[in-house]
């Protein structure tokens, strides 16, 4: 029973099709890179903050070994009984997403996005997007099946749902999340006046949270011009680009960062990929580039290979979260987009990050180990996403 609890070891790996072993391996590619890099990165600020600097290395090495148990529970769970569970899942976490902006939110730079559990603290609009990938797909790969009620009722939870993120403030995981959402319905072929529609409305909300919340607005005003004032708005992001231009082509080495020394801010959460730029310099972006590149490849070649519409979805949404999120992320560090606090997938630190993460790639996972025998299962499928009454 012990071997359960190993997560490199799966007696049922050596049946599977190769898209699903190749994913597993990258997969594990990506966590042990994140784990080096986030070393590196914040080894000063542990030995300064906790007197350990190994302390942020240890913790997130914890969180990845939980999320890989977890990840594991989940590629060995058919879909269809994921999407039997991923209703309760939604909203229980929704709940804890509503938590934090009525009074239990613990206050973090300037936004409540967290919830204090004893000695640790969990953020659950993080762990919402895995469940925000199966229920959209479910929902909309079922959509010309289902009631008006049903898509009415889902379709202001989701709405909820983007809000609450809104409100923390936390306006670059709302757009991610809503670009999920609505490149899933695109995919499902929901009809597109109704897809224009609700991408006017985000613009709207957008613009409404930018101008309602003066941090959104420096944020935006000093990416136009960071060295307007280096030494005030555009601080993060100037200090970004001193790192990643002092790695030229072939980087510092690893562990010979100078912007780590406390110049640049939270580079071991949402700048790591900084750090990562100075210490491997342009010759290490583009290899990352390339991974990232390699790992969206074989999950559109699972997206392709799979048969059925909703593990379509699932796999296309598990690749956005996934790469969108990391092109955010390097986008912010290098000066293309505005500073938003997107973490990299499983590079940055964070147990929620974390944890979300290793989901989305272990529900990746379980589509490709589907591909083959699902012609099997596609009138177990039908029986069960029959339209309701």
């Amino acid at each position: 029973m012990f071997h359960h609890l190993i997560p490199f070891y799966d007696n049922e790996v050596e049946k599977w099709c190769f898209e699903a072993r190749l994913v597993r391996w990258l997969t594990f590619i990506w966590l042990s890179l994140g784990l080096v890099i986030l070393f590196s990165a914040s080894y000063p600020v542990s030995l300064t903050n906790n007197g350990n600097g190994w302390y942020i290395f240890s913790r997130q090495a914890i969180w990845i070994y939980l999320g890989l148990i977890m990840g594991k529970i989940v590629y060995r769970m058919p879909i269809k009984q994921i999407l039997k569970f991923a209703p309760y899942g939604y909203g229980f976490v929704l709940i804890l997403v509503l938590a934090t902006i009525f009074g239990l939110g613990v206050n973090v730079n300037g936004a409540e996005r967290w919830l204090s559990l004893g000695p640790i603290q969990i953020q659950p609009s993080e762990l919402l997007k895995p469940l925000i990938v199966i229920q959209s797909a479910y929902v909309f790969g079922t959509w010309d099946r289902k009631t008006w009620w049903f898509k009415g009722f889902w379709l202001l939870i989701f709405g909820v749902s983007l809000v609450a993120i809104l409100v923390q403030p936390n306006l670059s995981t709302t757009a991610l999340c809503g670009m999920t959402f609505w490149l899933i319905a695109l995919a499902a072929g929901v009809p597109l006046a109704q897809l224009f529609g609700v991408a006017i409305l985000g613009l709207v909300m957008a613009f409404i949270s930018v101008n309602n919340n003066e941090y959104q607005m420096k944020r935006i005003t000093s990416f136009r011009d960071p060295w307007a004032d280096a030494r005030g708005d555009g601080y993060q992001l100037v200090q970004s680009i001193i790192a990643i231009g002092s790695g030229r082509l072939s980087g510092l080495g690893f562990g010979m960062s100078q912007q780590k020394l406390f110049y640049l801010p939270f580079q071991d959460t949402d700048f790591i990929f900084a750090v990562f730029g100075e210490e491997f310099g342009f010759i290490g972006a583009i290899a990352l580039l390339l991974f990232l590149g390699t790992y969206a490849t074989m999950g559109l070649i699972v997206v392709l290979k799979s048969s059925h519409p909703i593990n379509k979805l699932i796999a296309l949404g598990s690749i956005v979260m996934l790469i969108g999120q990391s092109l955010i992320n390097m986008g912010v560090a290098v000066g293309v987009l505005p500073t938003t606090g997107v973490p990299f997938p499983m590079l940055s630190y964070g147990g929620s990050s974390v944890l979300s993460s290793i989901l989305l790639a272990s529900l990746l996972i379980r589509v490709a180990i589907e591909v083959e025998p699902e012609e099997a299962i596609i009138s177990t499928y039908n029986q069960e996403l029959s339209p309701e009454k």
